[in-house]
C-alpha cells in the first residue's frame, strides 16, 4: 500500500516562506498521472491549492497564482509546493494528493497524504 509522506509544515511570519514536500513510499506502480496540493483550513472546506499533471501543466487556485509554485519530480515521485508570500488565511492543513497508475488490475489509483499543518502567525 502505498503511502504519501509530507514534510515542510510549519509557524511562518506573514510574508514569509515555506516549501511542502511529499513523497510516495511505494516505487511499485508505473507512472505517476498526477500530482496535487490541498488544503483545509479552519472552519472551511477543502480545495485544491495547485496541481501538476504527467505532461508538466499545472494550475492554481486563484489566491495562491503568483505565491504558490508546485513542481514534482518523478525520478523521485515527489511533489513539491513552494509557499512565498505567505498570508494568515493561508493557514491551512495541507494534504498532498497523488493519482498513480499500476499496470495491473489497480489501474488508476487516488492516494492521500496525512497532512501538513500550515500557520501564518505573527
Amino acid at each position: 500500500q502505498v503511502q504519501l509522506v509530507e514534510s515542510g509544515g510549519g509557524l511562518v511570519q506573514p510574508g514569509g516562506s515555506l516549501r511542502l514536500s511529499c513523497e510516495a513510499s511505494d516505487r511499485a506502480f508505473f507512472s505517476v498521472y498526477a500530482m496535487a496540493w490541498y488544503r483545509q483550513g479552519p472552519g472551511k472546506q477543502r480545495e485544491l491549492v495547485a496541481r501538476i499533471n504527467n505532461d508538466g501543466t499545472t494550475n492554481y487556485a486563484d489566491s495562491v497564482k503568483g505565491r504558490f509554485t508546485i513542481s514534482g519530480d518523478n525520478a523521485k515521485n515527489t511533489v513539491y509546493l513552494q509557499m512565498h508570500s505567505l498570508k494568515p488565511e493561508d493557514t491551512a492543513g495541507y494534504l498532498c494528493n497523488m493519482v498513480l497508475y499500476y499496470a495491473d488490475e489497480r489501474g488508476y489509483v487516488e492516494v492521500w497524504g496525512q497532512g501538513t499543518l500550515v500557520t501564518i502567525s505573527s
